[in-house]
């Protein structure tokens, strides 16, 4: 049975890959001043350059979930249609996100017996989210089955790797991540954390280096700890806006680990307003996250 395959705005996948895999992508929301705009519209450019700007000259940015009314239409297109869904969702341990939109795919389901509608929650976010769709792809390209590419992505999302740094602390505070105290000595004593995300989905301080390279370095470290075959690898980087670290994070990874296939990409405005410019994190398959 044909089937689709869904996911939302945080898993900031290219348009290239969107378009190549026939991706439905659920847009997440972020008000600037007032104004409410979309993390992603189909077709439609989205100046990430200008949104960092903006964060770098004090904008106060909030976040929310997809319109829950305007992804009850997405499904309902995809079901009309004849095709099955499975749901590729943002860790609910960061958004509320997927959450709704389970909620919502049990109710359809009631309605579209003869449909399958499954939910699967990646634990993942950014990168790591979009790294495990481009997977979960893949398999379904292969001809794995709903049930089949819904195995996978279970059987992976643990060792699905994110490692990241941030370059200003404050946005991490004002996200409630780190303490007042914490972000602002680290601040004055040029401390970048490294960060994780857990099996649980959720952020987790590491370790902490002082200075950006150290930093960068510290990234590739740890996916030369944990990466499995990395040189066979598609590695996912995304970046707030500090396009020149991730060609250098790249550049450490090509010479130390021999990786050739790499994607990079803007973090999105949602992830991006809580972890703020300067943000880059690296995302690969490990054996354990």
């Amino acid at each position: 049975m044909a089937y689709r395959i869904v996911t939302d705005s945080a898993s900031n996948l290219t348009e290239e890959m969107i378009d190549e895999f026939g991706l439905e992508i659920l847009p997440l929301a972020f008000m600037i001043d007032g104004v409410e705009y979309r993390s992603y519209l189909k077709g439609q450019h989205v100046d990430l350059k200008q949104f960092y700007t903006m964060m770098r000259e004090g904008k106060v940015i909030t976040t929310s979930l997809p319109n829950m009314q305007e992804t009850e239409s997405t499904l309902r297109t995809i079901l009309d249609a004849g095709d099955d869904v499975l749901y590729l969702g943002f860790s609910s341990a960061l958004s509320g996100t997927y959450e709704a939109t389970a909620l919502l795919m049990a109710q359809l389901a009631e309605e579209y017996p003869e449909r399958t509608l499954r939910a699967e929650e990646t634990f993942a976010a950014s990168g790591g989210q979009g790294l495990l769709v481009y997977l979960a792809c893949k398999k379904k390209e292969e001809g794995a089955s709903i049930d089949e590419t819904a195995a996978f992505v279970e059987a992976t999302r643990d060792r699905l790797c994110h490692w990241f740094t941030v370059d200003d602390l404050m946005f991490l505070f004002r996200g409630g991540r780190v303490g007042r105290t914490s972000a602002w000595a680290g601040t004055m004593l040029n401390i970048k954390p490294v960060l994780h995300v857990d099996t649980a989905g959720a952020l987790i301080p590491m370790e902490k280096v002082r200075g950006r390279k150290k930093s960068i370095k510290a990234l590739v470290d740890h996916m030369e700890q944990t990466a499995i075959d990395p040189a066979a690898q598609t590695v996912f980087i995304t970046h707030g806006d500090c396009l020149e670290d991730a060609e250098l994070l790249k550049r450490e990874i090509e010479e130390r680990l021999g990786v050739t296939d790499f994607v990079i990409n803007y973090v999105d405005p949602v992830i991006g307003a809580h972890s703020g410019p300067g943000t880059l994190a690296l995302f690969f398959v490990g054996t354990e996250k």
